[in-house]
C-alpha cells in the first residue's frame, strides 16, 4: 500500500482538481503499485475533508455494473462513490456546464432507502425491503484524473467519476414495476444516442445495492434510511457538450431532461 502522506497528498490533488475544473496525471502511472484498498483511502479523505468543510452527504453511487459499462472504460470491478447535496438537480434543470472538467450521461435508476442497510449478506429482497421509492436519474460523469489508459484505481480515487445527479421521472414501489424491465431511450438535441434496459445491471438493480451495502461494510460503514443510491448504468456514457439538451424517456416511469450551459 502506498505511504500515509502519499495517499493525503493524492486526496489534496484531487481536491485542488476540483477546484480548477482540470485533470491530474493518472495516479497509477504514478504509482504503478497503488491497491484498490490505496484508491479508496484516497477517496475518504478527501470526502471526510469535503463533510468538514461543511458539504453533506445525500447518498451514494456504484458504477461499473453492466457490461456496457464495463467494456465502454475496460475495467470489471464495480466500484463506489459518494454524493453531496450540492451536486443534485431536478429534472428541466439548467446546469452549469463549467462546474465540471468533463461531461458525460448515464441512465440509471435511483433508490431512497427509508431505513438502513447492512452487510456483510445483504441480499435484492432485503434491498427491495428497504426502499421507500425507484425513480429514474441521470448521472453526470465527470473526470478529474486523465481518461485514456486510467484503471479502477484511478476511477475509485476520483469518488467513482462522479459529478452529479439529476433526478426526475414518475417515484415508483419497489414492488410496483418489474424493475428488470425498465427500459430507457438517451436522446442528445432530439437525436436519439444510447438504449438500454435495467436488467443490464447485474441483471437486476437492487443487486448493485445489495452490492454496496455488502461493500460497505468491509470498510466499517452502512447505508443510511434517506440515502439516495444509483444502482449504477444500463447505458453507455453520452459525451456532452456545452449547450447541449439531454432527454431521457423511461417510458411509464417518465421522462428527464436538463440543459448544460
Amino acid at each position: 500500500m502506498l505511504d500515509d502522506d502519499v495517499i493525503t497528498g493524492l486526496a489534496e490533488e484531487l481536491a485542488e482538481a476540483g477546484r480548477t475544473k482540470s485533470v491530474i496525471p493518472r495516479i497509477t502511472a504514478r504509482h504503478p503499485d497503488a491497491t484498490i484498498e490505496d484508491s479508496y483511502a484516497i477517496q475518504g479523505i478527501w470526502r471526510d475533508a469535503n463533510l468538514a468543510a461543511g458539504r453533506r452527504l445525500v447518498g451514494r453511487k456504484i458504477g461499473l455494473t453492466s457490461r456496457a459499462m464495463q467494456q465502454a472504460t475496460g475495467i470489471t470491478e464495480p466500484d463506489y462513490g459518494v454524493m453531496f447535496d450540492d451536486t443534485v438537480w431536478q429534472t428541466g434543470a439548467v446546469v452549469p456546464f463549467d462546474d465540471f472538467s468533463n461531461v458525460r450521461i448515464e441512465v440509471e435508476l435511483a433508490f431512497v432507502l427509508n431505513r438502513p442497510l447492512e452487510g456483510p449478506h445483504c441480499t435484492l429482497f432485503d434491498v427491495l425491503r428497504a426502499t421507500e421509492y425507484v425513480t429514474p436519474a441521470l448521472e453526470i460523469l465527470n473526470s478529474h484524473i486523465e481518461l485514456e489508459g486510467r484503471t479502477i484505481v484511478d476511477t475509485i480515487s476520483d469518488n467513482a467519476a462522479y459529478g452529479g445527479i439529476v433526478l426526475g421521472g414518475n417515484p415508483t414501489a419497489p414492488d410496483a414495476v418489474d424493475l428488470r424491465w425498465v427500459s430507457a431511450l438517451l436522446y442528445r438535441n432530439e437525436t436519439i444516442e444510447e438504449s438500454g434496459v435495467a436488467a443490464a445491471v447485474l441483471n437486476h438493480p437492487a443487486t448493485g445495492v445489495a452490492w454496496l451495502a455488502n461493500k460497505l461494510h468491509q470498510h466499517g460503514a452502512r447505508l443510511e434510511a434517506g440515502e439516495i443510491i444509483l444502482a449504477g448504468s444500463f447505458t453507455r456514457p453520452m459525451w456532452v457538450s456545452r449547450g447541449d439538451t439531454v432527454f431521457c424517456d423511461y417510458r411509464e416511469m417518465g421522462t428527464i431532461t436538463c440543459r448544460f450551459n
